[in-house]
């Protein structure tokens, strides 16, 4: 049985993985299954979101598919999700007797990545990302700043690059990328435009010599900002 236990302690792992072990019919009775989820809690009632029962999960935990974790009533919570599953702040999981439960995405240490404040401009974040994304870091993206999880080369890094990285708890929503399923940014907005995207031109074309890009992944401009 793998679980990744949300908010408790080592000792409180180990007892119950023992527990587990030596009489996993007990055990398994004390879990109250999840195996839904609802994306934002769309559709459903503000009232039943607010009488729902609410539980707090770093983004180690929400990364997982399958986890142990308690929620604000004392319950237990076995959730078994579809592998592959990412859980965001603001969703809502279906127990298995039909109550439900609203995820809180717990505060954690993270670096928050902002451009200077004298010297900086918006750009500079974007070339933040563009190498930190070099370097498959999961990164939260906002407007005004961006988040990664504590990292003290890449805090160096982001330094040398003119850039205010500062340590703080905070939730962290990274970005899940543009082919991830399910629900990749922390919001639920629905991009299902009726137009139809079949266009009649041909998108066929050649480049020439001068649009050869020499790909460099050091800490340089990215590829097509010089002129």
């Amino acid at each position: 049985m793998a679980f990744q236990s949300a908010n408790l302690s080592a000792g409180t792992v180990l007892t119950r993985q023992l527990l587990h072990e030596f009489d996993p019919v007990t055990f398994d009775s004390c879990l109250l299954t999840v195996s839904k989820l609802i994306s934002q809690g769309a559709g459903l009632a503000p009232v039943l979101l607010k009488r729902a029962a609410t539980v707090e999960l770093d983004w180690d935990v929400r990364q997982k598919s399958r986890f142990d974790a308690q929620d604000s009533s004392g319950r237990r919570l076995g959730v078994f999700l579809p592998r592959g599953t990412v859980v965001r702040g603001g969703d809502v999981l279906v127990a298995a007797d039909g109550s439900l439960v609203r995820v809180l995405a717990a505060p954690q240490a993270v670096l928050r990545i902002t451009a200077c404040a004298q010297h900086g401009t918006a750009f500079d974040l974007v070339r933040a990302a563009y190498h930190l994304g070099n370097r498959h870091v999961p990164i939260e993206l906002r407007p005004d700043h961006l988040k990664i999880e504590p990292d003290h080369v890449l805090a160096d890094m982001l330094r040398a690059m003119h850039l205010t990285v500062a340590e703080v708890q905070q939730a962290f929503e990274p970005e899940g990328g543009a082919y991830a399923s399910g629900h990749g940014h922390g919001h639920g907005h629905s991009h299902g435009h009726g137009h139809d995207h079949g266009h009649g031109h041909d998108h066929a074309h050649s480049h020439g010599p001068a649009h050869q890009h020499g790909h460099s992944h050091g800490l340089g401009e990215p590829p097509g900002s010089q002129q």
